[in-house]
């Protein structure tokens, strides 16, 4: 299937090198207002590939099957609502929009036109977020009680247009979506502080769902880079650190809390003895996590399905940072 890229900016040259490694797309075309931006894209694709600086005439091109848009939010919309009703498939950069609203919108653009969106939640598509969803689903973590990630980094950006949970959260909230498998959200809260400019840099935000809970922080002012996640369950517990050596990012701790009636009897008549097992780390096969969604794309297209990380889920987690932002400002929803 042919494809175009739209916007070569930062995150734009990883999108371009994973289509073209993906044996179910050809990387058709490269489109980019900036002319230094697509020398850099002739560079590495040479004559291999067209180059636009008008998306409007790549459009036109009837044979391209799908479009891949790495572009701010306000142009990117524009440009994703356009694709949509010329009829042909959408990937779109993280998040799929800027308000709930404009979401719900491309969703039923893509529905009207018969074609497929796929957001680019990256980090559902990771070895090992599958892995843990497999312990999940087989039952050897048990019950979910508790999801916490930490994200936080000095920077490498303070943005204007987004505070850092708009920014780092919305991973966060794709992988916590797809470990419960979408589960409805009952409450909300956050709160954040803002500094240098009018975007919180730093914020904490707690999701309650029925039987278990949800913590995200998402810092851009911190001294050390942190990428950890914690999933407990009433088995096990799993620590997920993405900054470890690829052999030991993912830990299974075989802990938790045995509740016994009347084995103890100083401080009343159901108590919890803590138990402490073994600690496993598996072998998990380094994958390119991107490369995975885009192939998984190009499955769902040729099969006709939706997307793992299609615009349920991404509305979904829009609706949880709406919620989450008008915590911040004050605003009773």
């Amino acid at each position: 299937m042919k494809a175009v890229l739209i916007g070569f900016g930062y995150w734009g040259p990883n999108i371009a090198k994973n289509i073209k490694a993906c044996k179910d797309f050809e990387l058709y075309g490269i489109c980019d207002i900036d002319l230094a931006k697509l020398e850099k894209a002739r560079e590495l694709y040479g004559g291999n590939v067209r180059y636009y600086t008008d998306y409007q005439e790549a459009i036109s091109d009837q044979s391209v099957e799908m479009f891949a848009v790495a572009l701010r939010d306000q142009i990117g919309q524009q440009v994703a609502r356009d694709v949509l009703r010329s009829g042909r498939h959408l990937f779109m950069e993280k998040p799929m929009a800027a308000n709930l609203a404009d979401a719900l919108a491309l969703k039923e653009l893509a529905e009207q036109n018969n074609v497929l969106i796929h957001v680019d939640h990256v980090l559902i598509y990771h070895p090992i977020i599958r892995r843990i969803k497999a312990l999940i689903e087989s039952g050897e973590l048990g019950e979910l009680i508790f999801f916490e990630s930490n994200r936080a980094n000095l920077g490498p950006h303070i943005k204007h247009d987004m505070n850092a949970m708009w920014d780092l959260a919305v991973h966060d909230l794709a992988i916590l979506d797809y470990l419960c498998g979408g589960k409805d959200v009952l409450e909300t809260e956050c709160m954040g502080i803002k500094k240098f400019g009018e975007q919180e840099v730093l914020t904490y935000l707690t999701i309650k769902f029925d039987g278990f809970m949800a913590m995200i922080k998402s810092s851009w002012f911190s001294p050390l880079k942190d990428r950890t996640m914690i999933v407990s369950g009433t088995k096990k517990m799993v620590v997920f650190d993405d900054l470890r050596d690829p052999s030991e990012k993912l830990m299974i701790y075989d802990k938790g809390v045995n509740v016994r009636e009347g084995e103890y009897k100083e401080y009343g008549k159901l108590e919890a003895k803590v138990r402490l097992g073994d600690l496993f780390v598996p072998n998990v096969e380094v994958e390119d996590a991107l490369l995975n969604g885009i192939k998984h794309f190009a499955e769902c297209i040729q099969a006709g399905t939706p997307s793992m990380s299609g615009p349920d889920q991404a509305i979904r987690t829009l609706r949880i940072l709406e919620q989450a932002d008008a915590k911040l400002k004050g605003v009773t929803t």
